[in-house]
């Protein structure tokens, strides 16, 4: 018979009550406030009846615009927890000098730059990223919706439930303290016997399924829905880059699937695939996170690169110079971000033959990426370029990025990076690229769209306000680090000895209060914007006045997008319709049907949420329990939902005083 402690660990598991970090100040008074403040939204919502609304249309939407919409903002509420751990690690190493502890012990100090690093990656840049090629590829190849569009919903959820974990660990237990790429031994069993690196593994491995079916989803989306006419050398470049983008998801995002299963089972089943006792290799850990992890950078970078080609040709007024050479350099890079993955542990000991390759096709890659800088540049050369809010990012991004490109062409040269890889200097390359890049790419394509999605400008006055935050923020933030990383200081440390040291780390915190500021502008804007929306409201539905084929639906479009498919002549689709002149039929309109909302994708990643916590807590029944209503949840959800879409020539013309608007070509 089973007593009572036998029947609590069963149930219970690891989950005791220590687990709870009320020991912690820091993390109790967190969880206080966030407890209040999500106490208070729900109020609000409760108050304002409008949870029914959201769960009919967003929660349960199958319309890849409004999952592109929640993509966004899912990213931008994790960006709030992912800065927050920057400003107390920037905090701490400005305080932490010679007898002073600073106010993070070490151990939580590792919790918070694993935490950071993870969520600006997986919970912030992907979904950014994700969101935006959800909701512009099906607009820019004159597709109704993506290819799999209750797929859509279940892949966005499994993000948010892998996000929902992450931020658990910050109140039930305690995260990873490894590094943000987890490497063995310090993530084993013997090294990390807490729940840290179980938060770790679960929550990637639900959003990487997400992803990964996103990926899958956009690829069949772009290879088999485009409008008549649209072949591949007439897609819009930021259908091409996100077409390139999703190949590297469908070919790297299993290798994380897979090595974060064999890690699961070194640390659940007792196997010995990366540690040293029966022939394994903490090695292959490695090599396998980094075939994954360096065509993930690019999987970050190419939408974006994709957003500035549509921004600079929209604010320069000219069509974009070296069309075939951005599509041939962002293959280029596709193909070449599988054979620089050793750069990154130079340090290894492989040989000289090795890091030489490595190194040669590290600089090589630079090559495409600076053929894009130059078309861009062209592009703008006797352009009429106007200083919108979209275009400065733009250029912000040009200035920052080609600096970070040139300190990681300094980093491909095998003998100066087992000096620097080590150090912050690493660091203040990585931020230099991916802040540029990814971070300034998000928000140039979130204000270039915004009005797309809502009808609705973003304020322009707070737009410019936060970019030249955010832009003057990161250089203080980040240059003092290019400086200590030259002088040796460390990477990871939270306290250091030398106080001479310390004015660095205290102009480097200056400037993460900078980007907060930034940040802060950014949620003025939204504000300002939603207070001011009739005056900011956009009449024309192309504010723009864009050259590809999103710009030629209404603002906001329809659910269906499209009334009937629009015929492709040039690559410019928009501006050469406009030039063109077109005929709008009057008959042969037939019903257009479209899927159904759906609660299955929700539910379905509510139960993987739960199955994730109960395998991380050692929960076994409630995880057989979770596992067994998920495929019984997926089998009941094996039928089609359609909706028909009546249209008629009244409502597929708006006229606007003395333009004629298509919302769409024939059926």
């Amino acid at each position: 018979m089973f007593d009572h402690l036998d029947i609590t660990k069963l149930v219970f598991g690891r989950l005791t009550w220590e687990a709870i970090p009320y020991h912690e100040p820091i993390l109790l008074y967190t969880f206080i406030a966030v407890a209040l403040g999500g106490i208070a939204v729900v109020a609000g919502l409760t108050y304002f009846k409008v949870w029914g609304y959201l769960w009919r249309e967003w929660f349960t939407s199958i319309d890849h615009k409004k999952i592109g919409i929640m993509y966004i903002i899912l990213g931008l509420i994790m960006l709030l927890r992912g800065f927050s751990d920057a400003i107390m690690m920037r905090a701490q190493q400005a305080m932490s000098f010679g007898a002073s502890d600073g106010f993070l012990p070490p151990h939580h100090y590792d919790q918070v730059f694993t935490a950071h690093g993870v969520i600006m990656i997986f919970f912030v840049a992907m979904p950014l990223v994700t969101g935006l090629m959800n909701f512009a590829v099906p607009l820019q190849i004159g597709a109704r919706d993506v290819a799999f569009p209750f797929l859509n919903n279940f892949s966005f959820w499994m993000t948010v439930s892998g996000a929902v974990l992450v931020m658990m660990s910050l109140f039930v237990g305690e995260f990873a303290r490894t590094g943000w790429l987890a490497y063995p031994p310090l993530s084993g069993i013997a090294y990390s016997p807490d729940v840290g690196v179980d938060y770790y593994i679960w929550s990637l491995q639900i959003a990487g399924v997400g992803t990964l079916l996103s990926g899958i989803n956009l690829i069949a989306t772009i290879v088999k829905m485009r409008a008549p006419g649209m072949g591949l050398m007439k897609m819009p470049i930021f259908t091409w880059t996100a077409l390139c983008t999703n190949v590297l998801i469908v070919a790297a995002f299993p290798v994380l699937t897979a090595v974060l299963g064999l890690l699961s089972l070194d640390r659940y089943v007792g196997t010995n695939f990366f540690s040293n006792d029966l022939g394994g290799n903490a090695m292959m850990y490695v090599n396998l996170i980094w075939i994954w992890g360096h065509p993930e950078v690019y999987i970050l970078i190419l939408p974006l690169f994709g957003v500035f080609s549509e921004v600079v040709s929209t604010f320069s007024g000219k069509r974009l110079f070296g069309y075939a050479s951005m599509v041939y350099a962002t293959i280029v890079i596709t193909i070449l971000s599988y054979l620089v993955w050793l750069h990154h542990f130079f340090t290894m000991g492989s040989g000289a033959s090795v890091n030489s390759f490595f190194g040669i096709t590290t600089m090589i890659i630079s090559i495409p990426t600076g053929a894009k800088i130059f078309n861009w540049l062209f592009t703008m050369y006797r352009g009429r370029i106007r200083f919108e809010v979209p275009m400065l990012w733009t250029i912000g991004f040009m200035v920052t990025f080609t600096i970070g490109g040139m300190t990681g062409v300094l980093l491909a040269v095998p003998p100066a990076d087992v000096v620097l890889h080590n150090s912050l200097f690493l660091i203040a390359h990585f931020h230099n690229v991916i802040i540029g890049g990814v971070v300034f790419g998000a928000f140039a394509g979130i204000n270039y769209w915004f009005p797309k999605a809502t009808g609705v400008k973003l304020d322009p006055f707070w737009g410019k306000v936060s970019f030249w935050l955010w832009l003057t923020g990161f250089w203080f933030a980040f240059m003092p680090l290019y400086v200590l990383g030259l002088m040796g200081v460390t990477r990871r440390m939270s306290h250091f000895e030398d106080p001479s040291l310390q004015i660095w780390f205290v102009i480097a915190a200056f400037g993460a209060l900078l980007i907060a500021g930034g940040i802060l502008a950014m949620i003025i804007q939204l504000v300002v914007t939603f207070r001011d929306r009739e005056a900011l409201r956009d009449r024309t539905g192309d504010p723009w006045n864009g050259r590809t084929l999103e710009w030629s639906t209404s603002s906001p479009p329809p659910s269906y997008n499209f009334a009937f498919t629009p015929v492709v002549h040039e690559g410019d689709a928009w501006h050469d319709m406009k030039k063109r002149g077109y005929e709008r039929p009057l008959e042969g309109f037939i019903p257009i049907h479209m899927p159904k909302n759906t609660w299955a994708g929700i539910v379905l990643a509510g139960l993987s949420a739960v199955f994730g916590f109960a395998a991380i807590w050692h929960m076994w029944p409630l995880a057989a329990l979770s596992f067994f209503a998920l495929i019984v949840t997926a089998i009941t959800h094996t039928f089609n939902y359609q909706r028909d879409f009546h249209i008629g020539a009244d409502e597929v013309v708006r006229i606007e005083g003395d333009r004629t608007r298509l919302l769409a070509s024939h059926v």
